[in-house]
Order: C-alpha cells, then sequence, then structure tokens
C-alpha cells in the first residue's frame, strides 16, 4: 500500500503560478507511475500530467508548455509546477500512484482556485 498526501493548493490570480507536492508513504522508485489528475466542478477527473519510475513524462494538451511534472526519489515526493495559471486550471487536483502490481492509489486531493 501507498498513502498519498498533497500539499500547495491556493488561490491565485491568472498568471500566476503554484508549486504542488505530493508526499508518498514508501519510496516512489518501486512507483511504476505517479500522476496528477484535476476534476472541476461537474466535469469529469482528467489527467493532467504523469512521470514513470524511469523520468518519462507525459502531458494533458491544455497545460504543456505551462506546467512540469517532477520526482525528487530522495524525498518520495512528486511536484507539480504550475505557471501562467488560468481561470479554467481551477479544479481539486489528485495524486495517483500505479504500483508495479498494477494498484491504483489516490491522495484526498488539493484546491487550486484562479481568479482575479
Amino acid at each position: 500500500q501507498v498513502q498519498l498526501v498533497e500539499s500547495g493548493g491556493g488561490l491565485v490570480q491568472p498568471g500566476g503560478s503554484l508549486r504542488l507536492s505530493c508526499a508518498a508513504s514508501r519510496n516512489i522508485f518501486s512507483i511504476n507511475v505517479m500522476g496528477w489528475y484535476r476534476q472541476a466542478p461537474g466535469k469529469e477527473r482528467e489527467l493532467v500530467a504523469r512521470i514513470t519510475s524511469v523520468g518519462g513524462t507525459n502531458y494533458a494538451d491544455s497545460v504543456k508548455g505551462r506546467f512540469t511534472i517532477s520526482r525528487d526519489n530522495a524525498k518520495n515526493t512528486v511536484y507539480l509546477q504550475m505557471n501562467s495559471l488560468k481561470p479554467e486550471d481551477t479544479a481539486v487536483y489528485y495524486c495517483n500512484a500505479v504500483l508495479r502490481t498494477l494498484n491504483v492509489y489516490w491522495g484526498q486531493g488539493t484546491q487550486v482556485t484562479v481568479s482575479s
């Protein structure tokens, strides 16, 4: 099993930046893929970005060039750096982990609100 705890959400003005953190309760090197998803009110949860155990990444088209996912294996933490934020980025952001056993785990979510 793995517990995931997100932090770093909040209120930011359009064009601003935030960095989300996801701290895992186990060595993330043993986790196959970690990712960030988001869910806006009335919408389905969608993939934002994910990173593999060897550092491969992919992003949703809507965030390419603005968001960067990274991982620090020594700290068992995955980050999502969000720049040039837009109101449509407003959502609850969830951390996700897929183990090599294909078991899937989710964090509790952190709210990101982009508004002037």
